[in-house]
């Protein structure tokens, strides 16, 4: 969450803190920043929300507390003191009561679990600020950390690293024996879909009573769902030159699962006048398909209708994503799928995956193809460009689909898991 652009986990983050607030918990949120403990409480709120990152040991120092990590670190309490303005866009200020500092301790955990193999236990000290210590230490990734006298929920999203090794960049054994290692520890374990969840209990040998699965959830303003057709044609045409419902688009990350090539490929082929609109920053092993892209998007190219923004804040993506007339997706693998559910949710049709967590979200609601036959992903391109009576009849079962993953039933799953560790 304190990520300037945010990432797939920060927004489940976020999700996550609304629905513990809005089921009655008091939330509270770990930072790691690189600054030391500053004497002054004011100047340690500062540090969590400094844009200017301060390094972190190197050398002999840096190996001599990636050692004692081994042992234990601890975190002490930061009172918002109403005098530190966080930004108003990107890293916002959490929706917690309060906060929690450990310097650096996120990397100095990857890189004890990576020499050593060892979890990172971490100590939660009051001191005398009238923070309670938590009763939960909820991980929204696998990390190698654990709270002391906590119970400790981890999720797990998906395991690609391991499904679909050649696609990111984890050093495998470690990421194999940080799962396993969680699994056996672990109070309880989350999974975003069904399919994450047996894949942990299959490859994990998980006892499947202590893994559920509570999906996710977006929860867009009612505002920006019902926002005038008119007020969001006129956005479009003024700021991006973009028609109403004239155009496909793709979002997410540059990465190889993501199938990005073969989406441009299948758009190419299907032959269509509307422009393919890309929101896409680069990500890992992303080299070979953003200079490719970038030469699409040159007038002189034969993708001359490709369009790509690296990147869009949230606001006006949801404006893009509202007027497009589909969203194309055909991951190769997702552990849950944010972009299928976001587009259904605003009213987009969708081309995307026939197969795994994909499938679940998107239920019969959109045009489901087999995301490595680029045939099937251009004639389901051209089957929407050309049948209007389709594409409006995904959008309203999209929006149906969607309302299964509102807020409301995702309250509901996580209680369930918190009712499970005693919590109330």
């Amino acid at each position: 969450m304190s990520l300037a652009k945010g990432s797939g986990i920060a927004v489940y983050g976020r999700n996550l803190l609304q629905a513990l607030n809005e089921l009655g918990y008091d939330t509270q949120v770990l930072f790691g920043p690189g600054a030391p403990r500053h004497p002054t409480d004011f100047m340690n709120e500062v540090a969590i929300t400094d844009a200017a990152r301060t390094r972190v040991k190197r050398g002999a120092g840096r190996a001599l507390s990636t050692l004692t990590a081994r042992f234990g670190v601890t975190a002490y309490p930061i009172v918002p003191s109403g005098l530190v303005q966080w930004p108003d866009r990107g890293p916002l200020k959490p929706a917690s009561d309060s906060f929690w500092s450990s310097r650096d301790v996120y990397n100095l955990s990857v890189r004890a679990f990576r020499h050593y193999r060892s979890m990172v236990p971490v100590r939660f000290d009051p001191e005398a600020s009238g923070v309670d210590a938590p009763d939960i230490c909820h991980w929204t990734a696998p990390l190698p950390m654990q709270g002391r006298n906590t119970a400790n929920v981890y999720t797990f999203h998906d395991l690609i690293p391991l499904r679909l090794p050649h696609s990111t960049l984890d050093d495998k054994r470690a990421f194999f024996d940080l799962c396993k290692e969680i699994v056996q520890s672990a109070d309880h374990i989350v999974t975003v879909s069904e399919t994450s969840r047996a894949d942990v209990i299959k490859m994990f040998g998980a006892n499947p009573a202590r893994v559920s699965n509570t999906y996710q959830a977006v929860d867009i303003p009612q505002e920006v769902l019902e926002q005038d057709i008119d007020e969001v044609a006129a956005l479009l045409e003024k700021d991006f030159s973009l028609g109403w419902k004239d155009y496909y688009l793709f979002f997410g990350a540059i990465e190889p699962k993501k199938n990005v090539m073969r989406v441009v490929e299948a758009y190419l082929a299907s032959g269509s006048k509307r422009p393919l609109v890309i929101v896409a920053g680069r990500s890992w092993l992303a080299d070979p398909e953003t200079d490719i892209l970038v030469q699409m998007a040159r007038p002189e190219s034969l993708g001359a209708g490709i369009r790509r923004l690296e990147y869009l804040p949230a606001s006006l993506l949801r404006v893009v994503v509202k007027g497009a007339r589909a969203t194309l997706f055909p991951s190769l693998m997702e552990g849950f799928g944010l972009p299928v559910l976001e587009a259904m949710q605003l009213g987009t049709a969708v081309i995307t995956s026939n197969s795994g967590a994909l499938r679940e979200v998107a239920g019969e609601a959109a045009l489901a193809v087999d995301a490595l036959d680029m045939s099937a992903i251009t004639a389901a391109i051209t089957a929407l460009d050309r049948d209007d009576d389709l594409r409006e009849q995904l959008e309203a079962h999209g929006r149906l689909q969607a309302a299964k993953f509102g807020p409301a039933a995702y309250k509901e799953r996580l209680s369930a898991v918190y009712s499970v560790l005693g919590a109330t």
